[in-house]
């Protein structure tokens, strides 16, 4: 594997610490390029809400690139570590939170809404899918005009019954899918 690093931004061209053993499957560089190609103009002041957070890496080039704030949830000691470590070495901390917990207990507390949030569970358990609807039950986690970004496995996909969420785009970048949930446009 290539090593991680921030595309621009801030903390442009420095290189991130991974999560150590398998447990952990990071964005593609082709597929993060890819996606901050589309939200990059949205980010500026904006709320990032990274779930199953990993190395931290999306939610890290979303600060970089000018969010106001990122929020990390993450439940594995080591990943915690490492998101701590590359928050640090990035210099990115200031406008970081680092959330210890399962992401579905988390969703159960009162919401405070995020321009964006992005879900990359680990694969093939259909956590993403519990995700959404958890995220649909409790839609105040979402801003009005917000996005939710699902990274799975494009074998994973299936449509999903939401009441509060549309899908509106959906990319795919090799062994990466790239699922964008709104509000329907109605409700905007």
């Amino acid at each position: 594997m290539t090593a991680m690093r921030v595309i621009t931004g801030k903390a442009k061209g420095r290189r991130l610490y991974t999560v150590p053993g398998e447990r952990t499957r990071p964005i593609t560089d082709r597929a993060k390029f890819a996606l901050f190609s589309i939200i990059d103009v949205y980010l500026p002041r904006a709320s990032f809400l990274d779930l199953f957070a990993g190395t931290g890496q999306v939610g890290i080039e979303a600060l970089s690139r000018g969010a106001n704030e990122a929020v990390f949830v993450e439940m594995a000691e080591s990943a915690l570590r490492t998101i701590r470590a590359n928050l640090a070495h990035t210099e990115l901390e200031k406008n970081a939170r680092v959330v210890r917990g399962n992401v579905f207990k988390y969703l159960e507390t009162q919401p405070n809404p995020f321009d964006f949030i992005f879900v990359a569970p680990p694969q093939y358990r259909g956590l993403w899918v519990r995700t959404l609807e958890a995220l649909d039950e409790n839609s105040g986690w979402l801003a009005p005009d917000g996005w939710i970004i699902v990274q799975i496995d494009p074998e994973e996909y299936r449509e999903v019954e939401l009441e509060n969420f549309v899908l509106f785009d959906q990319r795919s970048y090799g062994g990466v899918m790239l699922c964008f949930y709104a509000r329907p446009v109605e409700e905007q």
